[in-house]
């Protein structure tokens, strides 16, 4: 190796030192990135096994496997009967894994599984709404409650990982359908309300006979109080036959009818002597 006359080193020595220079500084390089891929690779292995990661500051696992809730992100919206109108659910999902699984790592495959939960309970809630009219928010939620409730724990797996998820539903109506059931709702409390003070009069009226019925069975040899408690005791009859017949025709009461009240046995003494 000479150098020019000048004294400056040839320009195929000059790339030559160029070309050693680089090689070093990609040698030191790629050692610094395979020591650092080492250790973020034994990082996710440990992650992955349950393991506390390398260094002083891990916090210890909790004990019992972790349950992470996740909403959906948006309402799911199903359509009603006539696919005018639509319900909307509000859906939560309770996800868990038999295995001992960091929390990040739950996180991860809740995030993987979480739109097929999603687009299962939404096939449940379309089945059950398809003949629903947009009105009977209430029977769908009781319809999709009892299909959870037959399956309630929805299984997920990829690889040796077993996923679990309890999925919960709430429905709502379409916002654009209340407004023509405001006044049909309030006409309904109404009447309710107006049913419910009917029949607090009626049994009133009922236990008021009763007692009257009880002073006059006292004084039975008295020929007028004698029709007068025969009197009552017919229309006391009548009463709890009306009564028992509306709630009887009142769908969705839960009152109980009244019981029949006992009759006193009927004597007329007077009646007995009148014949002779």
């Amino acid at each position: 190796m000479t150098d020019a006359p000048d004294g400056r080193p040839r320009p195929a020595d000059q790339w030559r030192h160029r070309g050693i220079r680089g090689l070093i500084i990609a040698r030191d390089v790629s050692v610094r990135g395979w020591r650092w891929w080492a250790r973020s690779w034994d990082r996710m292995v440990a992650a992955l096994q349950d393991e506390a990661p390398v260094g002083a500051g891990a916090a210890p696992s909790p004990s019992g496997p972790l349950v992470e809730q996740r909403d959906a992100p948006r309402l799911i919206a199903v359509p009603a009967r006539g696919y005018v109108y639509s319900f909307y659910i509000r859906a939560t999902f309770a996800w868990s894994s038999p295995a001992s699984l960091r929390s990040e790592v739950l996180s991860w495959y809740v995030q993987y599984f979480q739109a097929n939960a999603i687009q299962r309970l939404t096939r449940l809630a379309a089945d059950a709404a398809r003949n629903l009219p947009p009105h009977r928010a209430g029977d769908l939620e009781v319809a999709l409650q009892q299909a959870l409730g037959e399956d309630p724990l929805w299984h997920y797996q990829r690889g040796d990982i077993t996923i679990t998820c309890r999925p919960d539903a709430a429905v709502r109506l379409d916002e654009r359908i209340m407004p023509a059931l405001q006044p049909h709702v309030d006409r309904l409390v109404q009447l309710e309300y107006q049913f419910d003070e009917q029949i607090r009069k009626a049994r009133y009226a009922e236990q008021l006979s009763r007692r009257w019925v009880a002073l006059l069975s006292d004084d039975a040899d008295d020929q007028e109080i004698a029709d007068a408690r025969d009197q009552l005791l017919t229309a006391q009859r009548e009463a709890t036959r009306w009564i028992t017949d509306l709630l009887q025709r009142h769908t969705g009461s839960t009152a109980d009818p009244p019981p029949t009240p006992p009759i006193p046995p009927q004597t007329h003494p007077s009646r007995s002597h009148d014949g002779g």
